[in-house]
């Protein structure tokens, strides 16, 4: 399930912030991607999304496979993945900017990035979350005859 998040969201926020920023380059996207894919993979892997989610969801009594509790999760999933995935796509592409004599604030570049990032983000784990877990769970639960 983190595998399927963590490519689906690093490959819709690259694409995201590649075109945002006005510079698209098939090269420079797959960069982005590739960077973004390992980072939000070592997140899937530290951070078990499934215990804090249903942790954070018994203790506001939400109830499972409702969507008030679609809503939460993907709120959850999204303050954890996607800044992190941001700060350090941004940081690396003002780098690269500025070390090409570039002169753009940092902090708006930031902020307009992590703003446009959250609301990608939160859309796409609304959306792929309940999709990935059908097929793993398809795929990990052998059919009852």
């Amino acid at each position: 399930m983190s595998l399927l998040m963590g490519v689906t969201l690093s490959f819709f926020l690259s694409l995201t912030g590649i075109l945002s920023s006005g510079q698209f380059t098939f090269p420079g996207f797959l960069i982005n991607f590739l960077i973004s894919s390992v980072i939000s993979l070592i997140i899937g892997f530290l951070v078990p999304m499934k215990k804090v989610n249903d942790s954070l969801g018994a203790k506001l009594g939400l109830k499972q496979h409702t969507l008030k509790t679609r809503l939460f999760e993907s709120l959850i999933s999204d303050l954890i993945y996607t800044p992190i995935i941001t700060l350090v796509m941004i940081t690396l592409a003002h780098r690269n900017a500025t070390s090409h004599g570039a002169r753009i604030p940092y902090v708006p570049m930031l902020l307009k990035g992590i703003l446009i990032s959250m609301a990608v983000g939160y859309v796409l784990i609304f959306i792929f979350m309940p999709l990935f877990m059908k097929l793993v769970m398809k795929h990990n639960m052998p059919e009852a005859h």
